[in-house]
């Protein structure tokens, strides 16, 4: 199946589960013709659809309560219950059971397209091999979440960059156009994070990443004691895997889920409110994207706090990790680059293919 008529497929399925933003559709479709990590960001269905055929092998190891769509635009900080600054995996849309290879191989086929188009600087094999090493390393210490104190000065001033300080970040905020049909639901879901009952507030619609563009998604600004704050509403349906794997009775949502199994410091402000992902908007509460990454940043040990931050994740399933941890004993020390290899090649293949169907 080409990768028009699968997004045609996928689109159809997504708008019988939830109400589709057009316009933010057609930018999705846009961004995925920018390049190909915007592609691969965009196209998780397609990597469901078609990652095992490409990889059998590790299409058979141990599944776990897996990411699914994992790269590296997909960490970010949050404040903890003790307002302590926390990094890790900050999108979970499209969790669902997977071989625990799945977030490695996406993990790494992601940074090396990010290198491609010059995000990053580093290169294949040293990605994988960081990516592992951390992986590795977490399973071996039982995992440890990332918080931002007295430990990984280094990675506090990755998170505290400049292009995230308060001024822009609320620049950005007031910039959004306001709405005025919000549904009930999604209006339920914001006020659930709010401080006080019965607020005033102004709701704004959002356009932010890539994977979810076309999803409902709203954010409630006000002020409270002196300055803003912002709660976002975000619709969400059942991972693409379940549209990938014709699994039609499995409908669940499973955000919640992975977010309480995990190694984890939760954010208390992230909420599942019926089908309406709500949590709380703040410049240190949102996703760290590459281009604001410090002019000097050690790439190498980024990328194995997202393999050992990876492993965090799965050690929520904690009765299927002496399998996980025997299934990646026997594996040799280059398997993952092989397979990036082969996915890159197959993601850029459909790159291709779908910049020629749209004219790009």
């Amino acid at each position: 199946m080409k990768i028009s008529k699968a997004t045609k497929k996928f689109e159809n399925w997504l708008g019988k589960r939830t109400r589709v933003v057009k316009a933010d559709l057609d930018l999705k479709h846009k961004l995925m013709a920018e390049d190909s990590f915007n592609f691969l960001r965009g196209t998780f269905y397609r990597w469901a659809q078609v990652w095992g055929d490409f990889c059998p092998d590790l299409a058979k190891a141990p599944e776990v309560l897996a990411v699914g769509d994992l790269h590296v635009e997909n960490f970010g900080t949050w404040r903890d219950g003790e307002g302590r600054l926390v990094w890790g995996v900050n999108d979970f849309d499209e969790t669902y059971p997977l071989p625990y290879t799945n977030d490695l191989v996406r993990l790494s086929v992601s940074a090396n397209l990010a290198a491609d188009v010059g995000h990053l600087k580093i290169h294949a094999p040293e990605i994988s091999n960081a990516i592992l090493e951390g992986y590795a390393a977490c399973l071996r210490s039982g995992g440890r979440p990332f918080v931002l104190e007295a430990h990984h000065s280094w990675l506090r001033q990755i998170a505290t960059a400049e292009l995230r300080n308060p001024e822009r970040f609320w620049n950005k905020m007031d910039g959004l156009a306001t709405v005025q049909d919000t549904p009930r639901s999604a209006r339920k879901a914001l006020e659930s994070l709010l401080p006080e009952k019965g607020m005033n507030y102004r709701v704004a619609h959002r356009v932010a990443g890539v994977g979810s563009l076309g999803h409902e998604r709203y954010v409630a600004i006000t002020d409270w004691q002196g300055d803003r704050i912002a709660r976002e509403a975000k619709a969400q349906t059942a991972s693409a895997c379940v549209w990938a794997y014709d699994k039609e009775d499995s409908d669940d949502i499973l955000y919640e889920e992975i977010l309480e199994s995990a190694c984890r410091d939760l954010d208390p402000y992230v909420r599942m409110r019926g089908r309406w992902l709500a949590r709380r908007l703040a410049p240190d509460c949102s996703r760290v994207e590459l281009t604001t990454l410090p002019a000097k940043v050690d790439e190498k040990r980024l990328l194995e706090s997202m393999g050992f931050e990876t492993g965090n994740i799965h050690m929520g399933s904690r009765p299927r990790m002496k399998a996980v941890r025997k299934d990646l004993a026997k594996r040799d020390k280059s398997w993952l680059h092989e397979a990036t290899k082969t996915m890159v090649e197959s993601v850029t293949d459909d790159y291709e293919d779908w910049c020629k169907d749209t004219g790009a």
